[in-house]
């Protein structure tokens, strides 16, 4: 579909892009012949919805969602304004590299950035190019924000980051052409279904410790009741008729008596998958982890 086939343009603790060739795994072979509708209601960085729109040209349309207003603002600026925002970009990118060799001032900068952009009185372009900015250049990648929204995450340690990737950008634009945005709660995703629908389905994972924060990503906290939630929202798409994947993280692989996802979709299919993890703040916590792969579909 694309020139340059389009990629993540951000970092994302729980990205899918080393993931795919599993997941492809569980997609329904139906998606080779016939037109469908991609839909991701925790679109994140949307590793996988970039992976439908290069590798499936019969797609009729794809739609996403999230939680995370920022985030889907910067999507829709990337899909209507690619060159304002490509331009904003490379004024910043110019500016924070001319600051190499004093970490002072590179702290300096980041931090009234991270002010501004939580100030919230810029226009979406602006504040798009902020939401990157900050982005490739914090620590990890992370993305957490706290009780009163303000995006809280330190200056990261990476010498000279690419803050404007034109190329993926432009790309990425093209290739959003096909995809309808939405913000707000993953239940309103239903109502965008056509008759062969496919659902992927990424939430903030249930946390494998009392210290991991990777589900503050909104104000309030993706808990077990929400995970309840999304379970029941399953079988909605079940009874609709409806394919589904989704993916979790793998509690029992921590406490070997947890059942809770066993017992919450053991009508389903639970296949336990290798994934690396990079984004966490001890050194030692990063590395191969298993996780979840739920699905209504049978394999």
């Amino acid at each position: 579909m694309n020139q340059k086939n389009a990629k993540p343009f951000l970092k994302w603790a729980g990205g899918k892009t080393q993931l795919i060739t599993e997941i492809e795994k569980y997609f329904p072979p139906s998606l080779t012949n016939r037109k469908f509708v991609y839909v991701e209601p925790f679109v994140g960085s949307g590793a996988v919805l970039f992976w439908i729109l290069n590798h499936f040209p019969q797609l009729e349309k794809a739609v996403i969602n999230d939680i995370n207003a920022d985030l889907i603002d910067t999507y829709q600026t990337i899909k209507s304004a690619p060159e304002a925002l490509i331009s904003l970009l490379e004024v910043i990118q110019d500016e924070y590299h001319s600051l190499d060799g004093s970490d002072e001032q590179k702290k300096a900068y980041y931090y009234e950035k991270r002010s501004l952009f939580n100030k919230r009185e810029q226009n979406r372009t602006t504040h798009s190019a902020l939401f990157i900015f900050l982005n490739r250049t914090c620590f990890n990648g992370l993305y957490r924000v706290n009780r009163k929204n303000e995006y809280n995450v330190p200056i990261g340690s990476y010498k000279k980051p690419t803050i404007c990737d034109k190329s993926n950008l432009l790309a990425v634009s093209e290739a959003l052409q096909k995809v309808e945005l939405l913000y707000g709660d993953f239940e309103q995703t239903i109502d965008h279904t056509s008759e062969n629908t496919l659902f992927y389905l990424d939430p903030p994972y249930k946390p494998l410790s009392e210290t991991s924060s990777f589900n503050s990503y909104a104000k309030g906290a993706f808990n077990d009741e929400e995970q309840i939630r999304l379970k029941q929202f399953c079988d909605k798409l079940n009874s609709s008729g409806h394919s589904w994947l989704l993916s979790n993280s793998d509690v029992k692989g921590q406490n070997a008596t947890d059942n809770f996802f066993d017992d919450l979709y053991a009508d389903f299919t639970i296949k336990r998958v290798t994934a690396k993890r990079i984004i966490n703040a001890l050194p030692k916590r990063r590395g191969c982890l298993k996780e979840l792969l739920i699905t209504n579909q049978h394999v």
